[in-house]
């Protein structure tokens, strides 16, 4: 949640950094000394202000970033993601895709112990993918009567229904994510999921202290990959000793604390504090990919059903002053016209840019005319619990006027918003974000069959996701991609208005640090 901070005075704030540093529970840091080439170096503790707790550690059954990003740590995939947004083998050696892409053959990496001594081997990669297909909804929705089977000790074999080409990156997705646990772990979960938390990877968990912290503690006998480090693949330095993430839910004990170093990293810091956070010695801000924003339209009922009005809202908007209103600076937003980031380099395509950020408001006003649209007013529904969606919401509300469509703003909270907007008879707009996900076919708002509010109802767009689905090779499938991206910007399901930046600050001796759809600890250094 992005909730604006207000500065205190300085008195204020000089008064609550000598409290946070009088109530440390900050454990001693072991000696670190950096050598002076800047080479990593081992040893060390990681002090990490979060703003919110984790219901549970279990990957398998949250897209909740609060479990996402604690659990990567602890947990390893079968194939995960590099800096690129491509797939790559993480548990698995190597994998090979059938002819006709139902079945998948998984090559395991021997030698890889789980945090309790035992060897990973098939019996447990199988346990685990099978609880997360029952389990998790990225599983349910894509991977529709799909199987696992043991072939030998280090063979794994995955055999689907239908052909998919979206199979790999599914198992790649990092929410909620497909970790491998020992198949005991596994036989014991209950609804609630697994009682112990044990993984291959690089850290294990020491312990939990709900609503406190999460004490993770370096896995001696951690087996890495030698490629080399991408994204959240290839090879996993865990240089640090421990790593606590503290529960902080205040945001400007948050901010403090990482200007004064009790922390040495913060993450969930208002964009209102990045001047204040760059002024200040020792620490910087940090910018990672936050997904992307949009207007969503109620296609089913109301004014914006009529596709002409939702072209004229389109062509009206000018997104440079949309973005700026949201998110004030440029460094927090980028213009692009694509449903995929610059950096999924799988799925990204400038087709139909001609149609984006065109703010033409004499045209806008000639497609008003010759839309259904006979006065009625628009409902713009939106939050002030979330700052970016209100201000987009206003500046929706004067674009409308501005083409002689009247509109008004309903506002409430934002668990009644969420509520609202599974009915078609309550808005016509609304503003929200979305995370990034591994590909275009994990956005809800596409589909005609996900019945994600709005409710898109395009056969030209159910075909073309379908086809990509089921094309030979990433190859194959760019010109379907090319041709979703114009359709989307033709038909208009949503208005992507640009692409949106996290702010995280760093401490300047943390070294290494790196983000892909959350923070990246295990080639962190600290250099004291």
């Amino acid at each position: 949640m992005n909730l604006s901070f207000k500065r205190l005075p300085i008195v204020m704030l000089l008064s609550l950094v000598l409290v946070l540093a009088a109530c440390s529970g900050k454990p001693e840091a072991s000696s670190v000394q950096g050598n002076e080439e800047g080479n990593p170096v081992s040893g060390g503790i990681l002090e990490v202000a979060y703003p919110a707790n984790p219901a549970t550690l279990d990957p398998h059954l949250t897209t909740n970033q609060a479990t996402r990003d604690v659990s990567r740590n602890i947990y390893e995939q079968l194939l995960t993601l590099n800096k690129n947004y491509e797939v790559v083998p993480q548990l698995a050696e190597s994998y090979e895709v059938s002819e006709d892409g139902k079945t998948y053959t998984f090559h395991l990496r021997q030698g890889v112990l789980f945090h309790n001594g035992k060897e990973m081997k098939a019996e447990d990669v199988v346990a685990s993918m099978e609880k997360w297909l029952a389990t998790s909804t990225q599983g349910q929705a894509n991977l529709k009567g799909a199987a696992f089977s043991k072939i030998d000790d280090y063979t794994v074999q995955l055999t689907l229904e239908a052909p998919s080409l979206i199979g790999s990156y599914i198992l790649a997705d990092t929410a909620p994510f497909p970790g491998i646990m020992p198949k005991e772990v596994i036989d014991a979960a209950g609804p609630e999921g697994v009682k112990e938390f044990i993984g291959t990877g690089p850290y294990k968990l020491e312990e939990w202290k709900t609503d406190q912290y999460v004490h993770l503690a370096k896995f001696a006998d951690y087996a890495p990959q030698e490629t080399e480090s991408s994204g959240l693949g290839g090879k996993k330095n865990a240089y640090l000793d421990e790593i606590y993430f503290r529960y902080v839910t205040d945001e400007s004990t948050r901010v403090a604390g990482i200007m004064t170093g009790e922390y040495d990293a913060a993450f969930g810091i208002p964009f209102d504090n990045a001047e204040q956070i760059e002024s200040t010695d020792g620490v910087s801000n940090y910018f990672s990919e936050g997904g992307i924003v949009t207007y969503v339209f109620n296609k089913k009922a109301g004014p914006f059903a009529d596709q002409k009005l939702r072209q004229a809202f389109n062509l009206a908007l000018n997104y440079d002053e949309a973005l700026t209103a949201a998110y004030s600076d440029s460094r927090f937003y980028k213009l692009d016209s694509s449903l995929a980031l610059p950096s999924q380099t799988d799925w990204y395509s400038k087709a139909g840019a001609e149609q984006y950020n065109v703010n033409d408001i004499e045209k806008a006003k000639q497609l008003v005319a010759e839309s259904s649209y006979s006065g009625e007013e628009v409902v713009i529904l939106t939050t002030r619990d979330y700052p970016e969606q209100y201000n987009l919401a206003v500046v929706a509300q004067e674009v409308l006027k501005s083409i002689g469509v009247n509109a008004k703003l309903d506002v409430y909270d934002w668990p009644t918003v969420q509520e609202r907007r599974t009915d078609e008879n309550n808005f016509d707009l609304f503003a929200v974000s979305f995370a990034t996900r591994a590909t275009i076919h994990q956005y809800p708002f596409l589909e005609s069959g996900a019945d994600y509010p709005g409710w898109t109802n395009s056969p030209e767009i159910d075909e073309l996701l379908a086809q990509i689905q089921v094309a030979p090779s990433i190859e194959a499938a760019k010109p379907l991609v090319d041709e979703l991206n114009r359709k989307n910007w033709e038909y208009l399901p949503i208005i992507k208005l640009g692409n949106i930046q996290n702010l995280i600050a760093v401490r300047d001796n943390v070294k290494g640090f790196d983000d892909l759809v959350g923070p990246i600890l295990w080639n962190v250094w600290i250099d004291e």
